[in-house]
């Protein structure tokens, strides 16, 4: 077990966070001695409260958290637009092109159109600031909350506070990781580029020491989080070289067999190397790093229009994205070709696929190869 103050104010034994859609390996993270932490965005209540008591029947009482995305600027804030209002303000050129990309590849585009009234969870989430979703997590013994993108609502800091629960934000420039630690934010998570998912431009070896130097320098001792391509124990052991308190990791868990992605994407996975993914606009509307594919190659050139403001993109996207992983399970050779995911550049390290627990392990025994490797280093 180590023994930092972190460690200790969360209840686990080793400080990897593992942030994943799926409640398996957020139980199977927690069981190990780390700390799982289940993405929850666009999540209904009754799907939130099914994956939380399943979580709490199978994480052996070790601690856990959440992570959702209230992103401070997007589409219609403060409005109370309906899905279908959502749905029907999609321009026709942006519609017509991810039809399109589907046709080239032999996927019938017919269905899209339905699909997309159904896609409106996340933003549902977004009108009332994850008030929903956040009034179900605290029912819960959660130990951390997180946001992805931006400050935290005031209603969640309220809340972590009167539960004695950790609430933590991701950053992607020392700035907002001051402005975060000032807004009562317990826990910096610095994520750097080469990060799946939603993503800055600063790389994470020097985002970490820029933003453990800035709180520092301010009076500051907020723990920091090192995230982004970050999937074995030597680079956790750099990362808290460089300040950092522990390493936020979601790439490594998606090539493990409890994972949610699907099976040909994980095939990709494990064949890519650091060099086979993008940073794009064109998931989220928010630049975001994933798998490159036939789809993201689609969007990145030159006829491909500008990607519409979040949410309004997830709604061009998602459901195609949907529609193509279902057909590509299946074999359909045009859907392999377009299936793509949120992952990192850390995914050129990834070549095995471990079980949750046995990734836990290696963190654990990488770390401490690199810790005695360095020991000996310095005694030499």
């Amino acid at each position: 077990m180590m023994n930092t103050p972190l460690c200790r104010r969360l209840g686990i034994e080793f400080p990897l966070f593992a942030f994943s859609h799926c409640r398996d390996v957020v139980a199977a993270v927690s069981k190990a001695g780390g700390m799982g932490v289940l993405g929850v965005a666009g999540y209904s209540a009754e799907r939130l409260r099914e994956e939380l008591d399943w979580i709490e029947a199978h994480a052996g009482g070790k601690p856990y958290g959440v992570d959702l995305i209230v992103p401070n600027k997007y589409e219609g804030k403060g409005a109370s637009a309906s899905v279908d209002q959502l749905v029907d303000m999609l321009p026709q050129q942006h519609r017509d092109f991810a039809a399109s990309i589907l046709t080239k590849h032999g996927v019938d585009a017919g269905a899209l159109e339905e699909l997309r009234k159904g896609a409106g969870g996340f933003a549902r989430n977004l009108a009332d600031a994850g008030a929903s979703t956040l009034d179900i997590a605290f029912q819960y013994p959660i130990k951390l909350i997180a946001n992805a993108l931006g400050t935290p609502p005031p209603l969640m800091i309220e809340l972590g506070k009167k539960h004695g629960v950790a609430v933590a934000a991701l950053v992607g420039a020392r700035e907002h990781a001051l402005a975060q630690a000032q807004a009562g934010v317990d826990i910096i998570i610095a994520a750097g580029t080469e990060a799946g998912g939603h993503c800055g431009e600063v790389s994470t070896m020097v985002l970490v020491p820029e933003v453990v130097r800035t709180l520092r320098a301010a009076g500051i001792d907020t723990p920091v989080l090192a995230a982004g391509g970050i999937v074995t124990g030597a680079q956790m052991a750099a990362a808290m070289a460089m300040g950092a308190d522990g390493a936020w990791c979601g790439s490594v868990w998606l090539t493990t067999p409890e994972a949610e992605t699907s099976p040909a994407v994980k095939e990709k996975m494990l064949a890519a190397t650091s060099r086979d993914t993008v940073r794009s606009r064109s998931r989220t509307g928010k630049p975001s790093r994933q798998l490159r594919s036939t789809w993201t190659d689609a969007w990145e050139s030159d006829e491909a229009p500008k990607p519409l403001p979040m949410p309004l993109q997830t709604f061009i996207s998602e459901p195609p994205l949907r529609l193509i992983d279902k057909l590509a399970e299946g074999g359909h050779p045009g859907a392999k070709e377009l299936a793509t995911y949120w992952v990192g550049q850390g995914v050129g390290l990834m070549n095995e696929p471990l079980s949750t627990g046995a990734v836990v392990q290696e963190f654990k025994e990488d770390f401490l190869r690199a810790y005695e490797r360095l020991a000996k280093l310095v005694e030499g």
